[in-house]
């Protein structure tokens, strides 16, 4: 017998299925709850807003910590390029469908994807402080994180609002290939 999914996990798929049938703005956290058989209160305990029901992002630790683990003899942008290309293909994934549902979800929602920018920012400083950690100016880091996440985001949301059923590994390895100096163009 299969243990229950955890709350968290009950309330995430529940926000996903009622965002992608009935549009982000028209469900309530009320909603969302019941769909998943608790109570609004436990959905606050879960998630501070209905917009971190979908843009919750867990993996940004892992990815400081893929970028620090570069060669420090390796230019900042690589060094994050290359973190980055590392902590893709290493991280668990989930499937498809419900990869693309959430992007097309936040790609669909200004407000969404504001929101987006402003996780990006967030994996950007933990990236910066990784890289002047280990001796990278400020400006360096900064600069280097922030194309590197901005070519990602570009990929991303670009897939999320496209119709062919592409797969989303390979569009990010070719966003993070295109800031590859070695690359062949």
């Amino acid at each position: 017998m299969n243990a229950p999914a955890p709350t968290s996990e009950r309330l995430r798929a529940s926000a996903l299925r009622l965002f992608s049938e009935r549009g982000f703005d028209a469900v309530t956290v009320e909603a969302i709850a019941r769909d998943a058989g608790v109570s609004h209160m436990t959905f606050f305990r879960h998630f501070p807003t209905k917009e971190d029901a979908i843009l919750d992002d867990p993996y940004d630790p892992f990815i400081a910590e893929a970028v620090a683990a570069q060669p420090a003899d390796l230019r900042p942008l690589e060094r994050v390029r290359r973190g980055l290309l590392g902590a893709w293909e290493s991280a668990p994934e989930a499937t498809p469908e419900e990869t693309r549902a959430r992007v097309a979800i936040i790609a669909a929602h200004p407000r969404l994807r504001a929101r987006a920018w402003q996780n990006t920012q967030q994996t950007e400083s933990l990236i910066v402080e990784a890289l002047t950690a280990q001796g990278t100016s400020r400006r360096e880091a900064v600069v280097a994180a922030g194309a590197c996440l901005g070519a990602v985001m570009a990929a991303l949301l670009e897939w999320g609002t496209e119709s062919s059923g592409a797969p989303l590994g390979p569009r990010i390895l070719e966003a993070l290939s295109m800031l590859d100096p070695e690359a062949t163009a």
